[in-house]
């Protein structure tokens, strides 16, 4: 099961932190693994532009948001795109296509499901057979969009994109497990081509400033009507990477937040935390609600889940820009796409 990111990650004083220096050691191997698996990598060149949106840390930073955004962009704009993901947390291994009305959440992960939503999905742990297989399904593709991978050397890429949570930056500068990166944030930053800093930023440190790409600002806000929060008593439960930026929208949003219960990133819902929130709910005659992500891994065949599913309101969030982001975003975008073409 998933862990929940250590709190100390993402202290003011977190590299001082008494177990961040003890962990150091190991995060200076984990690093020099991390980049010299990266540095000795053959990367196979699709004959489709690839797109790649990653990130920096581990834990939740608004990734699949801005995948699905880029993705709804793309078609609105007459590409035909293909998600591939490695499927987070999955049984299966790929490469196969997602088939959202039949497949689960413990078969292919919950945001390879979210994402079949606005787009085919290829999941595969092995990218590069992930992309063969792509190529070789006769399916009308123009460009595939890479749902994580930053660090994945196996696929070459036409451009990447790097996501931040503003709020949390990059913790305390820290490679793994001493701190929150995947690997030394100076070379991972020549990995990227740009940068989207998802939420109001606090704090992300000389090095991200100093970074020479463009960098966009953008915002996780709900879809359709949200009316009815306003005022609204509610359990809200989740289990996502950063679950305190959950519960922030609903509250700004007006409703009255009166119990949270925050599970880990991709936690599988078991049959005593659907009695537990429906509980809770009743107990503070409240409504339950959720997200997106945390819907498709409640199990719709199973009666023990019934009341739960039946009780939960779904509040689906997008990435949202300023109208001169997004035509940044978008310029770049289509600059890769007919590099890539050229």
């Amino acid at each position: 099961m998933p862990l929940e990111p250590p709190e100390w990650w993402y202290l003011a004083d977190g590299a001082r932190d008494w177990r961040a220096r003890a962990l150091t050691p190991v995060s200076a191997i984990w690093g020099r693994v991390a980049a010299r698996r990266i540095e000795k990598s053959r990367p196979y060149r699709s004959r489709l532009p690839v797109i790649c949106v990653g990130n920096f840390t581990g834990g939740g930073t608004g990734k699949t948001p801005l995948v699905m955004h880029l993705v709804e962009q793309l078609t609105a704009r007459g590409e035909r795109p293909v998600v591939l993901t490695r499927g987070y947390g999955a049984r299966e291994t790929g490469p196969l296509w997602v088939d959202a009305g039949r497949a689960t959440a413990r078969d292919v992960g919950d945001e390879p499901l979210l994402l079949a939503g606005v787009a085919p999905v290829m999941l595969a742990r092995n990218r590069r057979k992930g992309a063969d297989a792509i190529e070789a399904s006769g399916r009308d593709v123009s460009v595939i969009v890479m749902d994580d991978g930053l660090q994945n050397a196996a696929l070459a890429k036409d451009l990447s994109i790097a996501v931040i949570d503003g709020p949390r930056g990059i913790g305390n500068g820290l490679v793994m497990p001493a701190g929150p990166l995947r690997a030394p944030l100076a070379f991972q930053l020549a990995l990227a081509d740009a940068i989207v800093i998802n939420g109001e930023t606090v704090k992300l440190g000389a090095d991200v400033s100093a970074f020479k790409g463009p960098v966009f600002n953008g915002h996780l806000e709900p879809t359709g009507d949200v009316g009815w929060l306003k005022g609204a008593r509610v359990t809200a439960y989740c289990g996502i990477g950063n679950p305190q930026r959950f519960f922030a929208t609903l509250t700004a949003h007006g409703a009255n937040v009166v119990e949270r219960a925050a599970f880990p990133d991709h936690h599988a819902f078991s049959k005593a935390d659907a009695e537990r929130l429906e509980a809770t709910a009743l107990a503070s005659k409240s409504c339950l609600v959720t997200t997106e992500k945390d819907w498709v891994r409640i199990p719709a065949a199973d009666p023990a889940f019934k009341t739960l599913r039946e009780c939960s309101r779904v509040v689906p969030v997008r990435m949202t820009f300023a109208p001169q982001d997004q035509e940044r975003l978008i310029g770049l975008v289509n600059d890769r796409l007919a590099r890539a073409r050229s």
